[in-house]
């Protein structure tokens, strides 16, 4: 693949169609999915000692829902998407660093004893 080809990949990955979805209509209302969408690459190439040349390139592309535009009546509003996954995580890392705490103060009233 040429390096020109990867780049318009490239910016045909990241283009708003990653950002907002179709819109979607059903009983008046229209939601517009929105997601967070985050990319890069690189590229490169070179000749080696002999005079043969390489090169490549790549690119990484991350999306996650963020939310939708709500609009109803001619209002509109932005209603969040709520990330499972990121409230669980989270919420394991409050209990451990809690936990590590506990422990610590324990420790601490044990020795003054």
């Amino acid at each position: 693949m040429k390096y020109f080809e990867a780049l318009d990949r490239t910016r045909d990955a990241m283009s708003v169609r990653r950002v907002f979805s179709d819109p979607v209509e059903r009983d008046g209302v229209t939601i517009i999915p929105a997601a967070a969408v985050r990319g890069g690459g690189g590229g490169g190439g070179g000749e080696d000692m002999s005079g043969n040349q390489g090169g490549g390139a790549g690119f990484g592309l991350s999306a996650r829902p963020v939310g939708a535009y709500q609009i109803k009546d001619g209002v509109v509003t932005w209603v969040p998407a709520l990330d499972l996954t990121r409230v669980i995580v989270i919420g394991q890392a409050i209990v451990i660093i809690t936990l590590m705490v506990v422990r610590t103060l324990v420790r601490r009233l044990v020795k003054e004893r």
